[in-house]
């Protein structure tokens, strides 16, 4: 390697995987070091190594060489001691891997530092490194390694004693005492110590700059990140912070110039890069062993599990079924792939006899036959043309992925087999970074900079929720952002920090679903995290361990499988009746009718208004059309709806690009949707082998455009020779092209179709046990809960509040109606439900004292509250005021029982032998109506008992407001009036960067979306915020078939008139408008403050006269009561709660 560029490596670097303290990108730190003429460059975060991979290539894709390392933390004694101030319990050390075996020795080092040393930090210790230092290169460490430490505490002796030791384990010439300068004092002193070190002892120099940020103008911004870290703000006095803006990447010449005292230092930075070769391997895969029974391979094994389960899926297997099945079974062979078959079959075998919902497919996997026959999928992919070439192709080496999903509350029940199975330390979870969005690293400099939690939130809010939003384009998309950027230096200072850390690595979590399993123990292929107790991670993401050649498995947990389990096991409980799912009708006439009519909130991937809207248009009558809309309703392909729609309907001619596609294309009505179709075309039209076809479409599908230029060649030739003419051939080579770019995996749209049809035919046979599953499956999401007990009641199902005698966690079947579950009570947790259930089984509660007496320790006071406030305690003697009143001393009485109980002593009342005295709850007013229902919604998330808007009756009346079930599409593009409480609120920005609103509005019967476009919402913004009901005006819309929505024209708060009189009028005849022109001429010779009512018995209508209030006095009455008689005249005085007022 040359010393050219002034003979430095920066040995010392911190990426952003020093997680809240390196400000590094990986890329940015390789582009750097390579524009900057060095010929290597080191990583070495703190006490992990998550980067090394992606800095791996990053180097060797820039041309120079990766050296890889971590800086450890070091315990002062032994790891084992978990003890002592969090300051004292770690110093740094800097490792770097020379060769491959060091490289391994780090991964375990770095490993065991989670697993067993970890104490505030993951710690290593001697006795770690005396086990693991062979091809490693060690550094002293910067001021916090412990070397530094001893010297500046005076103790030379103690250091050169350290330093002799570390020389010893690591072997001559692999330690080296670290010297760092950023104009510090310590540092002088120390480097002087050092020198002086090495010349006694002999141990070499080596020069570093322990970067943490990659230019000087970056030491603000990593300041502030170090705040963030440490939740600190920057004015704080009390806080970590780097001394001065010397901590980045310094150039060689830089360098030189700072140590030009002690140039060997620098020399050797070069010769220990030289040092470092490490060969990280891709592409070999490192698959688990399946263990078989003795006497088979696991080829044999294979083949035997698919001949003795063959007859459950095919009692009388066909010429194609065994043809495609040895195809399969030899192509699976021939790739060294039977072992991966059988681990995904004994898992979901294990699932399936353990009573574990699994789900019937996902992904291409669903296309493979012998899938099917070991239960893996659920679904034949025969008679729906599903490719297994799509799953696994013999011309293309590449790892199979099944993703399987199950039961989203037992999935991890499978996990633990798996470790089990295959052993600990061969099995571990991935892990995945969280990264500071836009909206969140906003937040974050905020805070750090002392900006209030409103100013921070306000300027977060303008960030549009969007997928992939930068600050940048948040910038160019609200002009309120880049106004107040503009105007507001504090701002701006704010942004500009917040673009420098926008997209690093925040913190690290478990992947949802990922798990690897590996042939030996995992450390031997990548660092782990973590412990026993809690189970082991690898350090490396995801697509990292692919590369490495990792069996990676996707454990999925679908809640819609939890639905559907729970729904079965109600059925069974309540009529007796036990659901094969594989054997249902997948032509149930209950079921189509239920997806024609669009009744399908709730049905999996069928739900959202938009897919409902096609649903009405498309009318589904075949499985098929299912597969169709789930692999249709995406962006890009929606495009072709409307064409699908009118091709099945026969209002537009089919067409198909060639005869020989008519059969493929049948099923779709000429429309090419499947990526499937693509392949099939391709091999009938082309002669493609099925193999070439899947390149074809991989090549399509990637955009490569030489792959694709080369496919066209051989497209259009093979077309020719089965008799094409060449510009027919290359016509359809077009077609495909387009078809392709919005083409869908047909596997999974029919694996995902079918658990549709399931929960699809589940809410049409056995609508109230699928309504209480679903409604337990949103038991956390009161948003989710109240939008299907309003569904409930469209069904005319009744679903009856939370009761202490009766409910169970989740919402259950009680005859022919829903009891609301305890697990859906705020601050009602799953186990204190498990207790209180368990303690009913001893008898019902009877009185609130009772209760308390009975769940004492089991039951906090903030459980008990929202317990109250909910309606749980009503069937018990007393009101929800007593109760809440009476609370605290019967918790306190029975807690003080309950320990008197456990000491054994006496209360006065055992020593007189008296009965205890009767619990009785306090005498007082019931909780007002209004404030009830306000503790009601505060604890159950919305109103089960009653509604606020009761209490307008009249003024909604008088103002002619429709209630939200009345709205019938009859009245579509007309004008109309509601009210309601806002149940939810969203909002976005518009293409045209436009804000509009999504409102739910909710009345006592139903609930409604309202639109609100940028025009409107500019004025009402606050009162969607707001506890207060709301009346709406504006344009009716149907567009899903009997859903209303509203366009609003306006928005404002209701209010009730004033406490006061007011003067009620009675007309017998709706139609006399002579009589009602003239009661009106005479209201308007009165006016005044009065409000006048005209009431028509004809209609049972009220009306509001808003412009004719009146001054009441005697001519008035004499008047009035001469044109519409006495008893028609009345004014009455009303309070203010009789119409809602505040």
């Amino acid at each position: 390697m040359s010393t050219k560029a002034g003979g430095f490596v920066h040995l010392h670097n911190h990426t952003e995987y020093s997680l809240l303290d390196g400000a590094i990108r990986v890329p940015e730190l390789v582009a750097a070091a390579r524009d900057m003429g060095m010929p290597a460059i080191a990583i070495t975060d703190h006490g992990n190594m998550y980067g090394v991979v992606d800095f791996y290539k990053e180097a060797h894709e820039a041309g120079i060489k990766p050296i890889l390392g971590c800086e450890v933390y070091m315990a002062p004694e032994s790891r084992l001691i978990k003890h002592g101030s969090r300051e004292d319990s770690n110093y740094h050390l800097l490792l770097l891997a020379e060769n491959n075996e060091g490289y391994k020795n780090l991964m375990k080092l770095v490993t065991l530092g989670h697993r067993e040393g970890f104490y505030y930090k993951p710690r290593i210790d001697k006795e770690l490194l005396r086990r693991h230092n062979r091809g490693l290169i060690c550094l002293s460490g910067c001021l916090g390694g412990l070397i530094p430490s001893l010297l500046l505490r005076g103790d030379k002796q103690g250091a050169k004693e350290l330093a002799l030791e570390l020389s010893e384990i690591f072997g001559p010439g692999n330690f080296f005492l670290e010297i760092q300068d950023h104009g510090m004092l310590e540092q002088k002193t120390v480097n002087q110590d050092l020198v002086a070190l090495s010349a006694a002892t002999g141990i070499p120099l080596a020069a570093t700059n322990d970067a943490h940020y990659l230019v000087r103008d970056d030491a603000e911004a990593h300041d502030v990140l170090l705040c963030i870290q440490m939740a600190k703000q920057v004015e704080d006095e009390e806080r970590m912070r780097f001394p001065n803006d010397q901590f980045y990447l310094k150039s060689p010449e830089e360098m030189a110039a700072l140590f030009s005292w002690c140039p060997e230092a620098l020399t050797n930075t070069v010769k220990i890069a030289e040092r470092c070769e490490v060969t990280l391997e891709f592409g070999h895969y490192h698959l688990p062993d399946y263990p078989v029974p003795s006497g088979h391979t696991v080829d044999s094994w294979l083949r035997h599990l698919c001949r003795e389960k063959i007859a459950a899926r095919y009692p009388n297997p066909s010429e194609e079924v065994r043809k495609r099945l040895e195809y399969e079974l030899s192509v699976i062979q021939g790739m060294g792939y039977s072992s991966y078959f059988l681990i995904v079959w004994d898992f979901c075998d294990y699932a399936r006899r353990h009573q574990i919902m699994v789900g019937p497919g996902r992904g291409s996997g669903a296309g493979s036959i012998v899938a099917y026959i070991l239960g893996i999928t659920d679904i034949d992919p025969l008679p729906y043309k599903l490719l297994f070439e799509r799953f696994l192709n013999p011309e293309r080496v590449s790892m199979p992925d099944f993703d399987i999903d199950f039961c989203y509350e037992r999935r991890g029940e499978v996990i633990e087999y798996v470790m089990e199975k295959y052993g600990r330390e061969r099995v571990a979870q991935i892990i995945t970074f969280g990264t500071m969005a836009a909206r969140a690293v906003v937040r974050d400099v905020g805070r750090a900079m002392g900006f209030s939690f409103a100013e921070t939130d306000r300027i977060a809010k303008l960030i549009p929720e969007e997928l992939k939003m930068t600050i940048d384009k948040a910038l160019e998309q609200e002009p309120k952002l880049k106004s107040l950027v503009e105007q507001e230096p504090r701002v701006a200072k704010l942004i500009a920090i917040a673009k420098k850390l926008e997209g690093l690595a925040r913190h690290a979590s478990t992947h949802a679903a990922g798990v690897v399993i590996a042939k030996e123990d995992l450390v031997n292929y990548v660092p782990l995290q973590g412990n026993d107790e809690e189970g082991l991670t690898t350090q490396l993401p995801m697509t990292t361990l692919e590369e490495l050649g990792l069996l990676k498995m996707d454990f999925l947990g679908l809640k819609t499988l939890t639905i559907i389990n729970y729904t079965l096991e109600m059925i069974k409980a309540n009529r007796g009746i036990e659901i094969d799912l594989n054997r249902i009708p997948l032509d149930d006439e209950l079921t189509y009718e239920l997806l024609c009519s669009a009744n399908t909130l709730g049905v999996f991937q069928l739900e959202s208004d938009g897919m409902r809207k096609v649903i009405v248009d498309l009318k589904p009558t075949v499985f098929e059309d299912i597969i169709a809309l789930v692999a249709l309703y995406r962006p890009g392909p929606m495009e072709q709806i409307p064409t699908f729609i009118a091709s099945k309907h026969g209002q537009i001619p089919i067409s198909y690009p060639h005869p020989k596609l008519e059969e493929l294309l049948k099923e779709t009505y000429g429309v090419m949707i499947y990526q499937e179709q693509i392949m099939l075309a391709a091999a009938e039209l082309a002669g493609f082998s099925l193999g070439q076809a899947d390149l074809l479409r991989r090549a399509i599908g990637k955009k490569k455009h030489g792959e694709m230029a080369e496919q066209r060649k051989v497209f259009v030739k093979g077309c020719c020779e089965n008799g094409l003419a060449k510009k027919q051939a290359e016509e359809i080579y077009d077609l495909i092209v387009k078809f392709a770019d919005y083409g869908f995996n047909k596997s999974h749209s029919a694996a995902y179709g079918l658990v549709s049809y399931y929960t699809a035919y589940l809410k049409a046979n056995f609508p109230l046990e699928f309504m209480a599953a679903t409604l337990g499956g949103s038991i956390t999401n009161s948003e989710k809960v109240a939008l299907y007990i309003d569904h409930c009641r469209r069904l005319g199902i009744e679903v009856l509040p939370p009761d202490i005698n009766e409910s169970g966690v989740s919402f259950t079947v009680i005859g022919n109606k829903i009891r609301f579950g305890l697990g859906a009570v705020k601050n009602v947790g799953a186990a204190a439900v498990e207790e209180l259930l368990s303690e009913r089984e001893n008898g019902p509660f009877t009185s609130l004292a009772d209760f308390c007496n009975r769940m004492n320790g089991r039951c906090n006071k903030r459980m008990l509250e929202y317990m109250i406030k909910g309606g749980c305690m009503d069937s018990l003697p007393g009101h929800r005021a007593q109760k809440l009143a009476a609370m605290d001393e019967l918790l306190a009485r029975s807690a003080r029982l309950h320990k008197q109980k456990i000491s054994g002593q006496l209360d006065i009342f055992d020593i007189l032998g008296e009965p205890e005295p009767v619990d009785e709850l306090p005498p007082m007013a019931p909780m007002p109506r209004r404030e009830l229902l306000r503790a009601e919604k505060e604890a159950l998330g919305m109103y089960i008992s009653g509604h606020p808007l009761e209490d307008y009756t009249e003024l909604l009346d008088s103002l002619n407001v429709t209630p939200i079930p009345s709205l019938d599409e009859s009245q579509e593009g007309k004008e109309v009036t509601v009210a309601g409480m806002v149940a939810a609120c969203r909002t976005i920005l518009t293409r045209r960067g436009k804000h509009m609103a999504f409102l739910t509005l909710e009345d006592q019967f139903s609930t409604l979306e309202v639109i609100i476009f940028d025009e409107v919402l500019a004025q009402v913004q606050d009162l969607l915020q707001g506890e207060h009901p709301l009346l709406v005006k504006g344009h009716l819309e149907f567009p899903t078939q009997g859903e209303a929505k509203i366009r609003a024209e306006s928005i404002a708060k209701l209010e009730a008139p004033k406490a006061g009189e007011r003067l009620y009028l009675k007309m017998t005849d709706k139609d006399d408008s002579d009589c009602l022109n003239r009661v009106l001429y005479i209201l308007d010779q009165h006016s005044g403050e009065i409000p006048v009512y005209v009431y028509f018995p004809e209609i049972k209508a009220l009306r509001l006269m808003e412009n004719f209030s009146v001054n009441i006095n005697p001519r008035l009455f004499a008047q009035l009561h001469e044109m519409l008689g006495e008893d028609c005249v009345v004014l009455k005085t009303v309070g203010k709660g009789a119409a809602g007022g505040e």
